[in-house]
């Protein structure tokens, strides 16, 4: 098996982690790249699986290093959450000779590209989470308007709009109030963000249209930001545009991880109330 071996070397931990993991890595596969901060053109390269070191993050990072050439991520938590990277470093240990027997399943994500329109801008991104306008210093609200396929469908007032995939719809979606998506759909959410307005709330829409954001009022610091990492900023001038990637991003999980399990696991979802345990009934009471 060839792998790579990508993470984020500037997380505390994951340089010590990575040097204690290459030996064993090295004994059993075929270590086609290592690159812990995103030096490396990995376009060029090939792979079975990219083993991710550090948390969510790093593994956001890696889709987008890859570019439009993917390979399946088995993520190895070393950060806070780890929704995506859920395996420890002692449990790579463990289940890492099955890994190489191909004893893992991969299940195919929709990514999405987004380019900036206007002046001095034309560039097109790749991502895997969401796709983010947001007010910023001074932090007055934005105006902004959304096109499906071209028709007006909304225009608000707020402190920003989220366009994420079904991946993404547990991370900043979640936290502003947007659905849970089953990963496997193949849909956008729109999430305003602190819309000012009674009426404004998610929508879930067809991965196959196009979506348009235009920015009718800015502050000085309206951004762009994708996945939670890379800012541009935006003017009244520009738009955005979002729509399904040509290309999916690949997560190997080992028998035992299924989505829902990590729903409960990470995120306590579908967990019951902790309700206070009755006292015992002693003999007689409950009489008339």
């Amino acid at each position: 098996m060839r792998i790579f071996v990508l993470g984020n070397g500037n997380r505390p931990g994951v340089q010590d982690e990575a040097d204690r993991l290459l030996p064993f890595l090295q004994e059993r596969a075929d270590v086609a790249a290592f690159d812990l901060f995103g030096e490396k053109d990995l376009a060029a390269e090939s792979a079975d699986l990219a083993l991710v070191l550090g948390g969510d993050g790093a593994i956001l990072r890696a889709a987008r290093q890859m570019g439009y050439r993917q390979t399946p991520v088995l993520g190895v938590n070393l950060g806070k959450l780890g929704f995506l990277a859920d395996l420890s470093p002692e449990e790579l240990r463990e289940v890492f000779p099955r890994v190489v027997q191909g004893d893992y399943r991969v299940t195919w994500h929709m990514m999405f590209e987004c380019l900036i329109q206007g002046p001095g801008q034309g560039r097109t991104c790749l991502g895997l989470n969401e796709v983010t306008i947001q007010s910023g210093w001074p932090f007055h609200m934005v105006e902004l308007e959304l096109f499906v396929d071209g028709e007006a469908v909304l225009r608000f007032g707020g402190d920003g709009l989220i366009v994420s995939t079904p991946v993404g719809s547990t991370a900043h979606n979640l936290s502003a109030g947007g659905p849970i998506l089953g990963q496997d759909l193949s849909a956008f959410v729109i999430t305003p963000v602190c819309p000012h307005t009674l009426t404004n709330r998610p929508v879930v829409d067809s991965a196959d249209r196009t979506y348009t954001i235009a920015v009718r009022r800015a502050s000085e610091g309206t951004t762009l930001v994708v996945d939670g990492q890379e800012l541009f900023p935006l003017t009244a001038e520009q738009s955005v545009i979002v729509r399904r990637a040509p290309v999916t991003f690949g997560l190997a999980r080992v028998a035992g991880r299924s989505y829902y399990h990590t729903l409960r696991d990470k995120l306590g979802w579908g967990t019951g109330p902790f309700y206070r345990p009755e006292p015992p009934r002693t003999a007689g009471a409950g009489g008339a």
